[in-house]
């Protein structure tokens, strides 16, 4: 999400094979019901196997949202008008209409309204014009991280999540390297747990003509523009009437392996054949699991528009049904007691 990398088809690409599940739909949730009483969907996609529960992990970090506010001692609000690095088209504010707790849910919620603000974010302002230039964008969004208050070397993270629907929407559950040991974007890094562009949408090459692909993906290789990536794919199974409804999503990171699952199902995992950094600090070492074995931290947003939603399915941005929101019930993060490389606590090999 953090850079302009989307510049390629919607495909999967691990090992230069695509990586295609087709999912049967189950009964799901009533969208009119709590995410506490929602019952999730679960299937198991054809050609992957169907996973254990959470066994072996410990949970170590989580957030249920059963407050009144947005937790600021777990998460801290983004706020620029950069567009990402990707070209998106909001503005990412402090504001509660952007990003609240409500109901035992955190809600992201895209507006379909003008704003002006910083031109880039804080951690990209190098100068006294970077910190004085403003930018204008059509939407605003809500964007949350916990870097410096959840940064973690391996684990287990899992998102239970409801994501909106729409051309031009891009919800994402994703991780960026903290500390940057290997060099900037994307020489330390990037963990996408869950990327998703407008879902419902029309489209020709997708199951019943609709848009309802999600994927999991890697960034690594050289500093922009020699950045690289490798992803796994899947369909999200939705309601009788085509509705998103709610899903967990997870990452399982080890030592030498990112997993990913839907609704504790694994759908694919890369290893270091799949990924590389061309950072001399990691090529000196000899070590093939950079830059994956450093810690991360986690960030939830909402993007709208940009490289990957506006040149795919129907095109562009659709300004109706705003606003749009991103609902999550819960987020945990594990990690494996006694084993600081997460291997033992791994499931069983499936086919990457």
């Amino acid at each position: 999400m953090a850079h302009p990398r989307w510049m390629v088809p919607l495909i999967a690409v691990g090992g230069g094979t695509a990586l295609l599940a087709a999912v049967a739909s189950c009964a799901p949730a009533d969208s009119s019901t709590s995410s506490r009483d929602a019952e999730t969907v679960s299937t198991t996609p054809a050609g992957v196997v169907e996973s254990d529960n959470v066994l072996g992990w410990q949970l170590v970090w989580s957030d249920e949202f059963d407050g009144d506010s947005l937790d600021d001692t777990r998460w801290t609000r983004e706020v620029d008008c950069w567009g990402g690095g990707n070209e998106e088209q909001q503005c990412y504010t402090d504001r509660a209409k952007n990003a609240r707790v409500e109901d035992g849910r955190l809600i992201i919620e895209a507006h379909l309204e003008e704003m002006t603000g910083p031109a880039l974010p804080p951690r990209l302002q190098q100068t006294e014009a970077d910190r004085t230039n403003t930018n204008t964008l059509p939407y605003t969004s809500g964007r949350v991280n916990t870097a410096g208050k959840g940064d973690w070397t391996y684990g287990r993270l899992e998102v239970r999540a409801r994501l909106p629907e729409g051309q031009g929407t891009w919800p994402a559950i994703w991780m960026l390297p903290t500390d940057e040991i290997y060099g900037g974007w994307a020489l330390s890094g990037e963990i996408d747990i869950l990327e998703a562009v407008n879902l419902g949408a029309r489209c020709e090459e997708c199951e019943n003509g609709i848009e309802n692909r999600m994927f999991g993906t890697l960034h690594f290789g050289g500093a922009w523009p020699q950045n690289q990536y490798e992803n796994r794919r899947t369909t999200l199974p939705t309601g009788p009437d085509g509705a998103q409804v709610w899903h967990t999503f997870a990452t399982e990171w080890s030592e030498g392996r990112v997993e990913w699952f839907l609704d504790d199902v694994s759908y694919g995992y890369l290893t270091p054949e799949h990924w590389n950094t061309q950072s001399e600090v990691a090529q000196a070492q000899g070590n093939p699991n950079a830059p994956f074995d450093q810690r991360f931290h986690l960030i939830l947003n909402l993007a709208i528009g940009g490289h990957l939603a506006e040149s795919h399915t129907e095109g562009g941005i659709d300004p109706t049904g705003y606003p749009k929101q991103f609902e999550i019930d819960f987020v945990r993060v594990y990690q494996c007691p006694g084993d600081p490389t997460a291997v033992s606590c791994r499931h069983a090999d499936v086919q990457p």
